[in-house]
């Protein structure tokens, strides 16, 4: 979904909103009174370096366009897809401290109509958001899926907190990108942390040598993810490299 680091971007009050498209089936509830089963205090606890942007209060908005998010079978399940999305997020957006991509010289280079969708004039696809939502295709598909027009307002992403974390959940919900299966999917059918890591940045990142970054990216993901589980207190299931 994207290019190599770019987890660091813009520190700056920017707003993000991420439109979410919703899923079915309604299972175990194991949330609190927010209806996540993080709270705001474990949240800061996590992102202690979050910018102002990426609110708690966004991410638990966001969450209800998803209700099978974290909520689609036992404790157990649910939890460790908590910690899979979170560990992840950590890792794409610099612990919540980046809102775009780092990487400037790039910014226009995402901008493909094989998809048959033509690039909005003037308006650039770069990676924005929790986890860096990029490619004009993408921007398009997440927008009809959140009722957004963010093809040709694609910097909606970096104003509303609301929308960035949609446009996250929205990936990791229905997205398979590199993978052969959406993040929430790979979790539900039990195939471990590692798939996921595999349908958000796989091309660059699996089946790499100890010694590539892309490996050591990835051990940065799983360390985030045992962070997590263990907050959680969920064993990890299968957590091995992709």
């Amino acid at each position: 979904m994207k290019k190599m680091i770019r987890i660091a971007a813009t520190i700056a009050s920017i707003s993000i909103t991420i439109g979410i498209s919703a899923c079915s089936t309604v299972a175990n509830q194991t949330t609190n009174s927010t209806g996540f089963m993080i709270s705001e205090a474990q949240f800061e606890t996590l992102f202690p370096k979050r910018i102002p942007f990426y609110t708690y209060a966004g991410l638990t908005e966001a969450i209800k366009a998803y209700p099978e998010f974290g909520n689609f079978g036992s404790a157990a399940e649910n939890k460790r897809e908590v910690a899979a999305f979170l560990a992840n997020i950590m890792h794409e957006s610099h612990e919540l401290q980046a809102i775009t991509e780092v990487d400037t010289s790039v910014h226009d280079h995402y901008c493909n109509d094989k998809n048959g969708v033509p690039c909005a004039k003037g308006k650039q696809y770069f990676g924005r958001g929790p986890i860096q939502l990029s490619w004009n295709f993408n921007y398009a598909l997440a927008g009809k899926a959140l009722g957004l027009d963010l093809l040709n307002d694609p910097d909606m992403v970096a104003r509303d907190a609301t929308v960035a974390w949609k446009t996250a959940l929205w990936y990791w919900m229905e997205i398979k990108g590199s993978g052969p299966l959406p993040s929430h999917i790979a979790i539900k059918q039990n195939l471990g942390f590692g798939e996921t890591v595999r349908s958000i940045n796989g091309d660059l990142e699996c089946s790499k040598p100890s010694d590539n970054i892309g490996y050591k990216q990835q051990q940065m993901r799983i360390k985030n993810y045992l962070k997590i589980t263990t907050m959680l207190a969920v064993e990890p299931g299968k957590y091995t490299a992709c």
